[in-house]
Protein backbone atom coordinates (compact mmCIF):
# COMPACT_ATOMS: atom_id res chain seq x y z
CA UNK A 1 0.00 0.00 0.00
CA UNK A 2 1.46 3.44 -1.14
CA UNK A 3 0.16 5.37 1.51
CA UNK A 4 2.62 8.30 0.68
CA UNK A 5 0.20 8.52 -2.99
CA UNK A 6 -3.04 8.55 -0.47
CA UNK A 7 -1.94 11.44 1.21
CA UNK A 8 -0.64 13.23 -1.72
CA UNK A 9 -3.42 12.90 -3.24
CA UNK A 10 -6.07 13.31 -0.38
CA UNK A 11 -3.94 16.74 0.70
CA UNK A 12 -4.00 18.07 -2.77
CA UNK A 13 -7.82 18.00 -2.73
CA UNK A 14 -7.90 19.28 0.95
CA UNK A 15 -6.34 21.90 -0.26
CA UNK A 16 -8.33 22.86 -2.96
CA UNK A 17 -11.37 22.80 -0.40
CA UNK A 18 -9.58 25.08 2.03
CA UNK A 19 -8.66 28.08 -0.45
CA UNK A 20 -12.43 28.35 -0.71
CA UNK A 21 -13.78 27.89 2.83
CA UNK A 22 -15.79 30.87 3.41
CA UNK A 23 -17.91 29.03 -0.10
CA UNK A 24 -17.58 26.28 1.27
CA UNK A 25 -19.25 26.60 4.24
CA UNK A 26 -21.40 29.96 3.52
CA UNK A 27 -23.27 28.59 0.79
CA UNK A 28 -24.84 25.39 2.69
CA UNK A 29 -25.69 28.01 5.83
CA UNK A 30 -27.71 29.88 3.89
CA UNK A 31 -29.29 27.50 1.08
CA UNK A 32 -30.63 25.48 5.04
CA UNK A 33 -31.60 28.17 6.51
CA UNK A 34 -33.96 29.58 3.03
CA UNK A 35 -35.30 25.91 3.11
CA UNK A 36 -36.16 26.04 6.99
CA UNK A 37 -38.10 29.75 5.34
CA UNK A 38 -40.15 27.97 3.03
CA UNK A 39 -40.36 24.87 4.05
CA UNK A 40 -40.06 24.69 7.78
CA UNK A 41 -42.17 28.59 8.52
CA UNK A 42 -44.27 28.46 4.85
CA UNK A 43 -45.32 24.91 4.95
CA UNK A 44 -44.66 23.86 8.38
CA UNK A 45 -47.25 26.38 9.58
CA UNK A 46 -49.66 24.05 7.36
CA UNK A 47 -48.47 20.65 8.93
CA UNK A 48 -47.31 20.60 12.39
CA UNK A 49 -46.00 17.68 12.51
CA UNK A 50 -44.86 13.88 10.78
CA UNK A 51 -45.66 10.89 12.30
CA UNK A 52 -45.57 12.53 16.04
CA UNK A 53 -41.82 14.80 15.04
CA UNK A 54 -42.10 18.28 14.70
CA UNK A 55 -42.00 19.42 11.03
CA UNK A 56 -39.42 21.69 11.20
CA UNK A 57 -37.20 18.87 12.87
CA UNK A 58 -38.46 16.49 10.29
CA UNK A 59 -36.97 17.36 7.42
CA UNK A 60 -33.63 18.45 8.77
CA UNK A 61 -32.48 14.31 7.71
CA UNK A 62 -33.65 15.13 4.47
CA UNK A 63 -31.83 19.15 4.02
CA UNK A 64 -28.90 16.90 5.21
CA UNK A 65 -28.61 14.40 2.74
CA UNK A 66 -29.52 16.68 -0.06
CA UNK A 67 -26.57 18.54 0.15
CA UNK A 68 -24.25 15.63 1.31
CA UNK A 69 -25.38 13.61 -1.47
CA UNK A 70 -25.12 16.40 -3.99
CA UNK A 71 -22.00 18.04 -2.53
CA UNK A 72 -20.04 14.52 -2.16
CA UNK A 73 -20.83 13.76 -6.13
CA UNK A 74 -19.76 17.29 -7.37
CA UNK A 75 -16.22 16.76 -5.33
CA UNK A 76 -15.13 14.00 -6.38
CA UNK A 77 -16.59 13.79 -9.58
CA UNK A 78 -14.75 17.39 -10.10
CA UNK A 79 -11.90 16.15 -8.40
CA UNK A 80 -11.15 13.66 -11.20
CA UNK A 81 -12.00 15.32 -13.98
CA UNK A 82 -9.54 17.92 -13.79
CA UNK A 83 -6.63 15.81 -14.16
CA UNK A 84 -8.21 14.76 -16.95
CA UNK A 85 -8.95 17.59 -18.49
CA UNK A 86 -5.66 19.76 -18.08
CA UNK A 87 -3.68 16.16 -19.34
CA UNK A 88 -2.08 14.87 -15.40
CA UNK A 89 -4.15 11.90 -15.02
CA UNK A 90 -1.30 10.13 -17.36
CA UNK A 91 1.47 11.21 -14.69
CA UNK A 92 -0.65 9.54 -12.00
CA UNK A 93 -1.41 6.89 -14.17
CA UNK A 94 2.31 6.38 -15.01
CA UNK A 95 3.32 6.94 -11.19
CA UNK A 96 3.51 3.45 -9.13
CA UNK A 97 -0.12 4.23 -8.22
CA UNK A 98 -2.47 1.29 -8.11
CA UNK A 99 -6.50 2.43 -9.09
CA UNK A 100 -7.39 1.35 -5.32
CA UNK A 101 -5.09 4.31 -3.96
CA UNK A 102 -5.72 6.77 -6.55
CA UNK A 103 -9.67 6.10 -5.46
CA UNK A 104 -9.02 5.90 -2.13
CA UNK A 105 -7.46 9.24 -2.59
CA UNK A 106 -9.77 11.16 -4.45
CA UNK A 107 -12.77 9.59 -3.02
CA UNK A 108 -11.66 9.77 0.73
CA UNK A 109 -11.24 13.57 -0.25
CA UNK A 110 -14.49 14.18 -1.72
CA UNK A 111 -16.14 12.27 1.18
CA UNK A 112 -14.64 14.45 4.35
CA UNK A 113 -15.24 17.48 2.26
CA UNK A 114 -19.50 16.31 2.30
CA UNK A 115 -19.09 15.41 5.96
CA UNK A 116 -17.93 19.02 6.41
CA UNK A 117 -20.83 20.11 4.89
CA UNK A 118 -23.08 17.78 6.41
CA UNK A 119 -21.75 18.87 10.08
CA UNK A 120 -22.46 22.29 9.18
CA UNK A 121 -26.15 21.84 8.24
CA UNK A 122 -26.37 20.05 11.13
CA UNK A 123 -25.02 23.36 13.64
CA UNK A 124 -27.07 25.29 11.26
CA UNK A 125 -30.02 23.37 12.48
CA UNK A 126 -30.24 23.93 15.95
CA UNK A 127 -30.75 27.46 15.41
CA UNK A 128 -34.05 26.99 13.85
CA UNK A 129 -35.45 23.95 15.47
CA UNK A 130 -34.60 21.59 18.47
CA UNK A 131 -34.06 17.98 18.57
CA UNK A 132 -33.11 15.19 20.06
CA UNK A 133 -30.78 12.74 17.90
CA UNK A 134 -31.81 9.14 19.36
CA UNK A 135 -28.81 6.81 17.51
CA UNK A 136 -25.99 9.33 17.08
CA UNK A 137 -23.82 6.69 16.44
CA UNK A 138 -26.27 5.12 13.66
CA UNK A 139 -26.37 9.01 12.27
CA UNK A 140 -22.43 8.51 11.69
CA UNK A 141 -22.26 5.91 10.14
CA UNK A 142 -25.20 6.25 7.62
CA UNK A 143 -23.94 9.74 7.20
CA UNK A 144 -20.48 8.75 6.42
CA UNK A 145 -21.35 5.74 4.17
CA UNK A 146 -23.59 8.35 2.01
CA UNK A 147 -20.77 10.41 1.89
CA UNK A 148 -18.66 7.38 0.65
CA UNK A 149 -20.94 5.43 -1.58
CA UNK A 150 -21.90 9.00 -3.32
CA UNK A 151 -18.31 10.29 -3.66
CA UNK A 152 -17.67 6.97 -5.33
CA UNK A 153 -20.36 7.57 -7.57
CA UNK A 154 -19.24 11.26 -8.24
CA UNK A 155 -15.81 9.45 -9.07
CA UNK A 156 -17.33 7.39 -11.65
CA UNK A 157 -19.17 10.61 -13.48
CA UNK A 158 -15.84 12.20 -13.38
CA UNK A 159 -14.26 9.83 -15.13
CA UNK A 160 -17.42 9.01 -17.37
CA UNK A 161 -17.72 13.23 -18.25
CA UNK A 162 -16.29 14.34 -21.64
CA UNK A 163 -16.83 18.25 -20.62
CA UNK A 164 -18.01 19.93 -17.61
CA UNK A 165 -21.68 20.10 -18.87
CA UNK A 166 -21.52 16.33 -18.40
CA UNK A 167 -19.87 16.98 -15.14
CA UNK A 168 -23.19 18.59 -13.62
CA UNK A 169 -25.36 16.71 -15.68
CA UNK A 170 -26.37 13.66 -13.87
CA UNK A 171 -25.78 16.17 -10.34
CA UNK A 172 -28.87 18.45 -11.53
CA UNK A 173 -30.89 16.00 -13.65
CA UNK A 174 -31.00 12.79 -12.01
CA UNK A 175 -29.47 12.92 -8.31
CA UNK A 176 -31.25 16.18 -7.11
CA UNK A 177 -34.68 15.10 -8.00
CA UNK A 178 -35.03 11.56 -6.48
CA UNK A 179 -33.21 13.29 -3.03
CA UNK A 180 -36.39 15.27 -3.40
CA UNK A 181 -38.85 12.61 -4.44
CA UNK A 182 -37.14 10.57 -1.89
CA UNK A 183 -39.33 11.47 1.34
CA UNK A 184 -36.76 14.71 2.05
CA UNK A 185 -39.66 16.55 2.94
CA UNK A 186 -42.38 14.29 3.95
CA UNK A 187 -42.78 10.98 4.80
CA UNK A 188 -43.59 8.16 2.13
CA UNK A 189 -46.53 7.34 4.17
CA UNK A 190 -48.72 10.46 3.23
CA UNK A 191 -48.76 9.93 -0.69
CA UNK A 192 -51.54 7.29 -2.14
CA UNK A 193 -51.19 3.67 -2.31
CA UNK A 194 -49.76 3.55 -5.94
CA UNK A 195 -47.14 6.10 -5.67
CA UNK A 196 -45.97 4.40 -2.23
CA UNK A 197 -45.34 1.98 -4.42
CA UNK A 198 -43.76 3.72 -7.18
CA UNK A 199 -41.37 5.70 -4.76
CA UNK A 200 -39.99 2.27 -2.93
CA UNK A 201 -37.92 1.75 -6.91
CA UNK A 202 -36.06 5.28 -5.92
CA UNK A 203 -32.80 4.15 -4.15
CA UNK A 204 -32.44 7.07 -2.20
CA UNK A 205 -35.92 6.63 -0.75
CA UNK A 206 -33.50 4.20 1.52
CA UNK A 207 -31.10 5.88 2.24
CA UNK A 208 -32.81 9.16 3.57
CA UNK A 209 -34.94 6.72 5.50
CA UNK A 210 -32.49 4.82 7.58
CA UNK A 211 -30.84 8.70 8.22
CA UNK A 212 -34.39 9.55 9.37
CA UNK A 213 -34.74 6.49 11.46
CA UNK A 214 -30.92 7.49 13.53
CA UNK A 215 -32.64 11.05 14.03
CA UNK A 216 -36.52 10.13 15.29
CA UNK A 217 -36.52 6.59 15.51
CA UNK A 218 -39.11 6.51 12.62
CA UNK A 219 -38.52 5.11 9.33
CA UNK A 220 -40.33 4.75 5.83
CA UNK A 221 -38.45 1.13 5.34
CA UNK A 222 -36.68 -1.66 7.53
CA UNK A 223 -33.27 -0.41 8.72
CA UNK A 224 -32.35 -3.36 7.66
CA UNK A 225 -32.92 -2.77 3.94
CA UNK A 226 -31.66 0.76 4.49
CA UNK A 227 -28.25 -0.83 5.34
CA UNK A 228 -28.54 -3.38 2.49
CA UNK A 229 -29.41 -0.59 -0.10
CA UNK A 230 -26.08 1.67 0.53
CA UNK A 231 -23.87 -1.19 1.15
CA UNK A 232 -25.26 -2.47 -2.58
CA UNK A 233 -24.96 0.63 -3.85
CA UNK A 234 -21.24 1.10 -2.15
CA UNK A 235 -20.24 -2.40 -3.94
CA UNK A 236 -21.78 -1.79 -7.10
CA UNK A 237 -19.77 1.65 -7.32
CA UNK A 238 -16.01 -0.16 -6.31
CA UNK A 239 -17.07 -2.65 -8.82
CA UNK A 240 -17.84 -0.27 -11.63
CA UNK A 241 -14.19 1.83 -10.50
CA UNK A 242 -12.29 -1.48 -10.66
CA UNK A 243 -13.47 -2.59 -14.14
CA UNK A 244 -12.67 1.07 -15.68
CA UNK A 245 -9.27 1.19 -14.30
CA UNK A 246 -8.63 -2.47 -15.83
CA UNK A 247 -10.10 -1.63 -19.15
CA UNK A 248 -8.98 2.35 -19.26
CA UNK A 249 -12.40 3.30 -20.40
CA UNK A 250 -12.82 7.03 -20.35
CA UNK A 251 -9.32 7.59 -19.12
CA UNK A 252 -6.66 6.32 -21.97
CA UNK A 253 -8.62 8.14 -24.28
Amino acid sequence: MNYQAIRSIYTFEMARFFRTLMQSFISPVISTSLYFVVFGTAIGSRIESVEGVDYGAFIVPGLIMLSVMTQATSNASFGIYFPKFIGTIYELLSAPVSFFEITVGYVGAAATKAMFIGVVILATSFLFVDFTIQHPLAMIAFLTLTCLSFSLLGFIIGIWAGNFEQLQLIPLLIITPLVFLGGSFYSVTMLPPIWQTITMFNPVVYLISGFRWSFFGTADVPIGLSLMAIALFTALCVGIIAWIFKTGWRIRQ
